[in-house]
């Protein structure tokens, strides 16, 4: 069994019923970031229920890791350091704790594809 950093990319798809990500979230341990949560619960809001959010956000609070304030300033460096990906806070921040964690970053957003310690699943 691994452990995984999934960020809201990754989280969304396995919801959605995305094959590929089945594995990571059945057979391996999932970790993530409240941040994280944050946007997979306004998805759902936007393109599902109010109860599908609801149902998301409990099924991973208990999975989710403390941000600190040295990760958050990394992350806020990082995100100005790649400015042209437009990379969202939640995603700076979910992959450097993913660094940090010295765990790979599981997910699908074309702006990590190549970057170190990222595993990219359509």
């Amino acid at each position: 069994m691994e452990l995984f950093f999934a960020d809201s990319y990754a989280i969304i798809e396995y919801f959605k019923g995305n094959k590929s990500y089945l594995k990571y979230f059945e057979k391996n341990k999932i970790v993530t970031a409240r941040l994280n949560l944050m946007e997979v619960y306004y998805s759902a809001l936007v393109n599902s229920t109010e109860e599908n959010a609801e149902k998301y956000y409990d099924a991973l609070i208990s999975q989710c890791v403390e941000v600190s304030d040295s990760t958050i300033k990394k992350a806020l460096k990082f995100r100005y350091k790649n400015k042209e990906k437009k990379l969202s806070y939640a995603d700076s921040i979910s992959y450097l704790l993913s660094i940090e964690m010295e765990i790979k970053f599981l997910t699908g957003d074309k702006e990590f594809k190549q970057m170190k310690n990222v595993e990219f699943v359509k």
